[in-house]
């Protein structure tokens, strides 16, 4: 990384040399305009500079104290960072994948790069050196540094993992606690050796100088993807990128994806050409450096290494790499020149996070919106079965088929007179045949008042889950979570627990009308009466059966005969049979929403398993991008 001596190039490959324009590295002010110049021209510095200031390292060589405004700047960057780790996505649901990258990528910056600039200022620079396969990015480093710090080949991708060379007195600040901590790492003993894959080489070596630092890293377009996300971690963390790409993959999408994101995110970079053949050569360059011009790159500086097979101990044997590397000394040279690259880096990755952080909200707030259309087809679902069957309970629907037949036999017998009776005469004594046949046409009613009920309740819940399943499989990743909420266990259990429900009811209106009768002094004095026939009776009654009678039509014709609720109020009255039929209501209603509460809880519980964000999620997250801009 030392300046390298005015030697002559003796091996007629030519040096690496500058192509296009740009501003210069050591300027604030842009050149005043492009233009090729000479090849072998010695000016390669046009490093860009604009931003405003805000709190940001000082450079190795400042060790300043924190400011309270660094202090409130560290607090905002800290709520950030853990309002995003926090965050939750359902899977499969929309917006999970966009998340949940950009999620990680965020969280990754926040935690690896600016943080630890925030709350150490003198950490060294870090220059990261990636691009293409095979494009001779570890020659390159190899040369840059003066000695072998990493391994070269043919095998592609060559690196595995990445490396890194620093000044022996900066190792420490790579360790797991500083640098990248969720990262396994190795310090290199002796030879340059490949680590395993996803470890990082530390590399420490006198012939880097202090308060800078070299990375290696992966091929962005490796065919190995863990490589892809490897190396963005490593670019995501770094002051400067030198980006290195071939003069046959320069083009290639990948490569521009990577400069793409350097150029949103105002990033410090330099691009290399590599192997550059000698025909042809200018018409290449110029128009490899037409499309960093026409991707919004021309600020970049831009290198030309040309096709060459001058290589000794991986690592170029020419003055090949001269330029980069005096360009990459002037970089580092000194602690304020090594700021104003870090500074520009710092406020390009902090001004990112005003469209970064609101479009991770809105990943959010889709995840957040899928959710709520699921919900609130929960809600509809059991609230429309709620309406269905507090309507069918009591307008006389239910009052057809076997359910009016059998209320019909049981008027016809004359059960309904038999079961009031005048107290101390003696009813006649049914033979053992009458009193069985009069046991099954009651057993018969009560079972057609079960099963109509039943049927009610059990067609509602079904047509509501019919409907949730059919809104949930219309949200894109809903089918899972609908087939998880039907095959949940407890679910098909809801005849058995309506039956149980019903025959409860019942027993309870069994006794309400018991004790009505024994508080009714005059009644208890002077009649006697069958309760199980009363209580059925009254739930005729209840189902609608004067609205039925007219309401005109079949259900007109079908329920004739004496009316419940003529008997019923000459034995408890109007004013007792009224509070006895709400009481009566009330507790089958109570009962029936007990189940649709419980038939909702698969969907519930689905819904609250699948990780969707809570709804406040969003709106800290444009908070907080609002609080960074306050602090900075």
């Amino acid at each position: 990384m030392t300046r390298p001596s005015a030697a002559p190039d003796t091996t007629g490959s030519g040096p690496a040399d500058r192509f296009g324009t740009g501003p210069a590295a050591t300027s604030d002010q842009p050149a005043q305009g492009p233009g090729p110049l000479p090849e072998g021209d010695p000016r390669a510095i046009n490093e860009a500079r604009r931003g405003p200031t805000v709190p940001v390292p000082a450079g190795p060589a400042k060790h300043r104290a924190p400011a309270p405004e660094d202090d409130r700047f560290e607090h905002v960057l800290e709520s950030l960072r853990k309002q995003i780790r926090d965050l939750g996505f359902a899977d499969d649901l929309p917006g999970a994948e966009e998340g949940r990258v950009l999620q990680a990528d965020v969280l990754a910056q926040l935690t690896d790069y600016v943080l630890p600039r925030v709350r150490r200022p003198d950490i060294p620079l870090l220059i990261a050196v990636a691009g293409s396969t095979g494009a001779g990015k570890s020659t390159l480093v190899n040369s840059l540094v003066g000695e072998q710090v990493t391994t070269t080949g043919v095998r592609r991708p060559t690196t595995n993992s990445p490396v890194l060379a620093c000044n022996p007195a900066d190792v420490d600040w790579f360790s797991e606690a500083s640098f990248i901590p969720s990262l396994p790492r190795v310090r290199q003993q002796g030879l340059a050796m490949p680590g395993k894959d996803g470890m990082l080489v530390l590399a420490a070596t006198e012939a880097m100088p202090p308060g800078v630092a070299l990375l290696d890293t992966p091929d962005v377009d490796s065919a190995v993807a863990a490589h892809h996300e490897f190396a963005a971690k490593f670019l995501d963390a770094a002051d400067l990128w030198v980006f290195v790409t071939t003069s046959s993959r320069y083009a290639d999408a990948r490569v521009w994806e990577f400069l793409q994101v350097a150029r949103d995110r105002d990033t410090s970079m330099a691009v290399v050409l590599s192997r550059v053949p000698r025909r042809g050569r200018r018409r290449l360059l110029d128009h490899f450096g037409a499309m960093l011009e026409a991707n919004g790159l021309g600020p970049a500086a831009r290198f030309a290494i040309p096709e060459t097979d001058q290589i000794r101990g991986e690592r170029f044997t020419s003055n090949v790499a001269d330029h980069i590397r005096e360009f990459l000394a002037d970089v580092a040279g000194e602690a304020e020149q090594r700021d104003r690259v870090s500074r520009r880096t710092f406020i390009g990755v902090i001004d990112s996070f005003r469209t970064r952080v609101p479009e991770l909200a809105r990943q959010v707030e889709t995840q957040i919106e899928a959710g709520r259309v699921m919900g609130t087809a929960v809600d509809t679902g059991y609230a429309d079965a709620r309406t269905r069957i507090g309507t069918g309970l009591g307008d006389g629907s239910l009052l057809r088929g076997s359910l009016i037949a059998r209320w019909q036999e049981v008027a016809a017998s004359g059960e309904l007179a038999r079961s009031l009776r005048p107290r101390g005469r003696r009813s006649r004594r049914a033979g053992r045949a009458e009193q069985a046949e009069r046991g099954q046409r009651v057993a018969a009613l009560e079972r057609a008042v079960r099963d109509a009920v039943e049927a009610l309740v059990v067609s509602s819940c079904e047509r509501a889950s019919e409907e949730i399943e059919r809104v949930w499989r219309d949200v894109p990743g809903g089918a899972d979570l609908a087939t998880k909420a039907l095959n949940q266990p407890g679910t098909g259990l809801l005849v058995q627990q309506i039956r149980q429900e019903i025959g409860e009811w019942q027993r309870d209106i069994a006794e309400m009308t018991g004790e009505a009768g024994a508080t009714k002094r005059s009644v208890a004095r002077l009649v006697t009466f069958d309760r199980d026939i009363v209580t059925l009776i009254l739930i005729i009654d209840l189902l609608g059966y004067e609205r039925s009678r007219s309401g005109g039509g079949a259900h007109a014709a079908q329920a004739s005969g004496p009316s419940p609720q003529r008997l019923l109020k000459g034995l408890f009255g109007a004013q007792s049979l009224r509070s006895i039929g709400a009481k009566a209501r009330e507790n089958l209603v109570t009962r029936i929403n007990g189940l649709l509460d419980r038939e909702r809880v698969p969907f519930d519980t689905a819904l609250a398993s699948a990780g969707i964000p809570s709804e406040d999620a969003a709106v800290q997250l444009y908070q907080a991008t609002y609080n960074l801009e306050i602090a900075r």
